[in-house]
């Protein structure tokens, strides 16, 4: 029996294998719609198709003037209004001295002027009498600036070009894409983006126990062809390959459910090479500790899978596996990783080792898991040796975040996880975390 491996050690693996993975795959680009985008990975580069902003932007509601006008506080002029997507009429000279254009907010700042003095920092006034007409008084407009308001060039307005300039790179290929970055390819102007495919990966939960899920909500039917599976009292529900799709769709991959395997040599066989030929990364549940029946170790070894590791000082999660099984004739290698049956387990050994392996997959240049720092609310005592992820809540309502530790009964209690939002991480050679330490948190 192979001893596991520390923590470290195994993501290091993890890690190699990804790279070379990235390095290895010829990926090739589709085009999406970017309304479809969102989750997917760029496989090309974004570059800005024009200055950014492509004219000085105003950010203020106000009057654009010349910034030494208002030094002196003489009234100005009002001579036109421009709102956002007004050009400065055809033929208009430049804002000369003495003068104002009353301007909103996103509008282009007209030739001449060099600020914007906000409107909450501006007087107005009327120079024509009250018996003139609205139009005449109107053209009498005048604006001075508070007293004491000062004003500098560049003032509330955005220049040309200072976020991007033309043909400057927006967004590397590579890139996981998400509402930033759609908003950002949307102000070039396109409407599709080449992304990279979507990873398949094939589901397998093993187990005698396990039963599909059939149960409606209470009040509604279930859809006529939909069988509903008695369960009895020695069975549980197959919540793992639900986790485990749900977890792969929010990863941007296509998840590929089976039916739950048997725990028997024959039929775990049939089912590890139906989801070894249905895609390049198998993900199976269950089977992989040191129990009589916990058989799926030895199918794949009968199939000549390389193992990478075998267990890791983890908890949840010590019994995990990572490894490849060689190419046949109508398959490249497949690699596979055998996860936990604990469903907590299973989670947090997806969310380490699983998604590094899937973001290469994608075509995904950069990844690390989601981590912070956070100040532990109460003293956590464990026993040293293993690397711990804990669920947890997250508080982020106050200035420095808090993280208590979530009742639980272990690795299989679902509930307490759902109560969770992320884990805290305790190394492996501390026993006590105290009250007010800064530890360190997985995200979700």
């Amino acid at each position: 029996m192979v001893a596991p491996i520390s923590f470290a050690e195994a993501c290091f693996h993890v890690a190699a294998h990804s790279a070379a993975i990235l390095s290895a795959n010829a990926f090739k680009a589709r085009h999406c719609d970017l309304l479809r985008a969102l989750g997917r990975v760029l496989a090309a580069p974004v570059l800005a198709d024009r200055d950014q902003p492509p004219f000085p932007r105003v950010t203020r509601d106000g009057f654009a003037v010349r910034a030494e006008d208002i030094a002196s506080a003489t009234p100005l002029r009002v001579v036109g209004q421009l709102r956002a997507g007004e050009p400065w009429p055809p033929g208009n000279p430049p804002l000369a001295a003495g003068e104002a254009v009353e301007i909103m907010t996103g509008a282009a700042l007209p030739p001449g002027a060099d600020a914007v003095l906000m409107v909450e920092h501006a007087r107005e006034t009327l120079a024509g009498s009250i018996d003139d007409s609205s139009a005449e008084a109107s053209q009498h407009r005048s604006v001075t600036p508070q007293v004491g308001r000062t004003l500098t060039a560049g003032e509330n307005v955005v220049p040309r070009g200072s976020e991007a300039r033309c043909g400057e790179l927006l967004l590397e290929p590579g890139t996981r894409l998400g509402p930033e970055h759609i908003a950002l390819a949307a102000s070039c102007g396109l409407r599709s983006i080449p992304v990279f495919p979507q990873p398949r990966v094939a589901i397998l939960a093993t187990g005698d126990e396990l039963v599909e899920p059939s149960l409606p909500w209470p009040g509604f039917e279930p859809p006529a062809n939909q069988e509903k599976t008695p369960i009895q009292s020695h069975q549980i529900y197959d919540s793992n390959s639900f986790a485990l799709s749900a977890l792969l769709r929010r990863a941007g991959a296509i998840p590929l459910r089976q039916r739950p395997a048997l725990d028997q040599l024959d039929d775990l066989a049939d089912c590890i090479r139906q989801g070894l030929d249905a895609a390049p990364l198998l993900l199976l549940t269950g089977g992989v500790s040191r129990g009589k029946f916990d058989l799926v170790e030895d199918v794949l070894a009968s199939m000549g899978a390389e193992f990478f590791f075998t267990g890791v000082t983890m908890q949840p999660g010590k019994p995990v596996v990572f490894g490849r099984v060689p190419a046949t004739a109508t398959r490249s290698p497949r690699y596979f990783f055998g996860l936990p049956g604990n469903p907590v387990s299973a989670m947090v050994t997806f969310r380490l080792f699983v998604q590094p392996v899937l973001a290469a997959m994608s075509g995904e240049q950069r990844w690390q898991p989601n981590m912070a720092l956070a100040r532990l609310a109460a003293d956590l005592r464990v026993k040293p040796g293993l690397t711990r992820f804990l669920p947890a809540h997250l508080d982020t309502s106050q200035p420095v975040a808090t993280v208590t530790a979530v009742r639980t009964q272990g690795s299989g209690d679902l509930a307490a996880n759902a109560r969770a939002n992320c884990y805290v991480i305790v190394p492996d050679n501390c026993d006590v975390l105290a009250t007010d330490q800064i530890v360190q948190v997985l995200l979700r």
